[in-house]
């Protein structure tokens, strides 16, 4: 991006087709237990060379590169061996990445947020330090698999030798500031709370955490930094090769979520939420409470507010298989009785999980009238009670709306206005669609920009922004977040705004595997 964050270019390296030696699918390996995921760390090496490499065959003028900063996929870890901080200081810029790193890791394939093989793990974690409820209070969320620190735990349990031949431990991100930076870079707060090891109110490691996963594990993580922390000048390695200037600077990385947050330019009491095959919603805070749902990470902009993240998995398939059935597959007609119907539905409401939930872990259809009696008007039951449960569970994650609150829209179904204008209803607060095409590296401008600030106007120099994800390789792109037009502003009824909220949190389902509130 340059000095007014505008798009110059962008280009990325996929993984599968521009790799193929290294056998991925979807550039992960899916192990035989189908709960083992992991990707060859050189891989991930090699796609930077190769990014690199397209951009100098280009004619990129890297001397015009004034601070560079990325994100990497949440949750995944490297492990470097002992001795190769010494060889990224060492690097020689006449041999590419992965020639001088071929011998540095002591895991060859990290394991990434797709893994679910860390059961065990997490059952140990929450019963050290005092319950889900415990690790939720100090890390922002109970134990979960894909985190990373579950993810120490079993390499240290399954792979003693390697645990002990590990020099230091990277996040994605931070792995991949390392090697810009030609030595270990520092976890960023953000990202850090991503694995059920860092206190987010501290914004230390917690020792009850570290003590359940494996032993001497501060000395292998370093000390975390803050997002837009400028960890260093970059490399000679690639000042020589590449023709950076010197005093570049390398700005913290941080995780894919944290970097989509700043790159959708989220502000205090802001929410966003993506409508698509899962539903996701991403909030700015200033006072959490940490609940067993959802998640609570550290924010990238503002060190002192927090960022919540709560994923649904019942979204537009659910949306589908009720327009089918109402609406006879039409998406006019669906629109239609949404327009047609009443705000708040007669006090009618419905859930619908037609696959296990996340949050709540759920499943089945139910439905309630103010007699607790089957409910009818089931389109607009459905939309309101998907947007009711995300106003209810991120309000008990301390999300408070406040004057001058947006709610941000992207996703398929943000495009039909009558869903938006139910989602502005139940938020109390106008809908802007947005269109986040590479946000987490877009956000990573914004940062590197932010940690650049101590500096003169950018004129006609440049900031480099590299992703590195689970599917795509290494990409780089220089763009800026376009907020459409306000697309609806709510109008809602009392039942809606107050009533109908607090009938919701007051369900209580008895099912046959559980019983569940909302």
């Amino acid at each position: 991006v340059d000095g007014n964050l505008s798009v110059v270019h962008q280009d990325n390296v996929q993984f599968d087709s521009e790799l193929p030696e290294f056998g991925t699918q979807g550039g992960v390996h899916i192990h035989a237990d189908s709960l083992t995921v992991t990707s060859p760390v050189l891989m991930w090496v090699k796609a930077l060379d190769l990014i690199l490499g397209k951009m100098k065959n280009a004619g990129f003028d890297f001397s015009r590169v004034k601070a560079l900063s990325g994100s990497g996929q949440q949750h995944g870890s490297v492990y470097w061996r002992k001795g190769t901080n010494q060889v990224l200081r060492d690097l020689q810029p006449g041999k590419t990445l992965h020639e001088l790193l071929k011998g540095g890791f002591a895991v060859s394939d990290s394991p990434v947020w797709m893994d679910s093989s860390t059961t065990e793990q997490c059952q140990y974690l929450e019963t050290a330090v005092g319950g889900a409820q415990r690790v939720a209070d100090i890390t922002g969320s109970r134990a979960y698999e894909r985190f990373t620190g579950n993810q120490i735990a079993k390499i240290y349990k399954a792979q003693p030798e390697k645990y002990e031949d590990t020099e230091r431990i990277s996040l994605v991100s931070s792995f991949a500031a390392s090697l810009f930076l030609g030595s270990y870079a520092a976890i960023d707060y953000s990202d850090g709370s991503g694995m059920n090891l860092m206190d987010i109110f501290s914004k230390q490691w917690a020792d009850s955490c570290l003590e359940a996963t494996a032993p001497h594990l501060e000395e292998r993580l370093g000390a975390p930094v803050h997002s837009s922390a400028v960890l260093g000048l970059l490399s000679p390695y690639h000042v020589t090769r590449y023709g950076f200037p010197e005093d570049c600077k390398v700005v913290a990385f941080t995780g894919d979520n944290p970097g989509s947050l700043a790159g959708m330019r989220l502000q205090e009491g802001d929410i966003a939420v993506s409508l698509g095959t899962s539903d996701t919603v991403f909030l700015w805070i200033k006072e959490p409470r940490p609940t067993v749902e959802g998640h609570i990470f550290c924010n990238p902009v503002d060190r002192s507010s927090y960022m919540a993240l709560i994923c649904y998995k019942n979204g537009s398939l659910t949306r589908e298989r009720i327009r089918n059935k109402c609406a006879g597959g039409s998406w006019e007609v669906f629109s239609s009785v949404l327009r047609t119907t009443p705000t708040g539905n007669n006090g009618n409401i419905g859930i619908y999980f037609d696959a296990m939930e996340i949050t709540p872990s759920a499943v089945g259809v139910h439905r309630f009238d103010k007699e607790n009696t089957k409910v009818s008007g089931e389109i607009r039951a459905l939309v309101e009670g998907q947007f009711l449960a995300k106003r209810v569970h991120a309000e008990k994650l301390g999300y408070k709306i406040i004057p001058g609150t947006r709610v941000l829209a992207t996703g398929g179904a943000s495009s039909n206005k009558d869903i938006l204008q139910v989602l502005s209803d139940v938020f109390y607060a106008p809908v802007y669609t947005i269109d986040v095409a590479n946000s987490a590296c877009l956000g990573c401008g914004y940062r590197a920009l932010q940690g650049d600030t101590n500096t003169p106007a950018l004129n006609h120099q440049l900031i480099l922004v590299f992703g590195l994800n689970h599917n795509s390789g290494f990409s780089w792109c220089y763009c800026r977040a376009r907020t459409k037009d306000c697309a609806c502003s709510s109008s809602p009824g009392p039942e809606l705004k107050n009533a109908a909220i607090g009938t919701l949190m007051e369900i209580h389902v008895q099912s046959d595997s559980c019983c569940y509130s909302i």
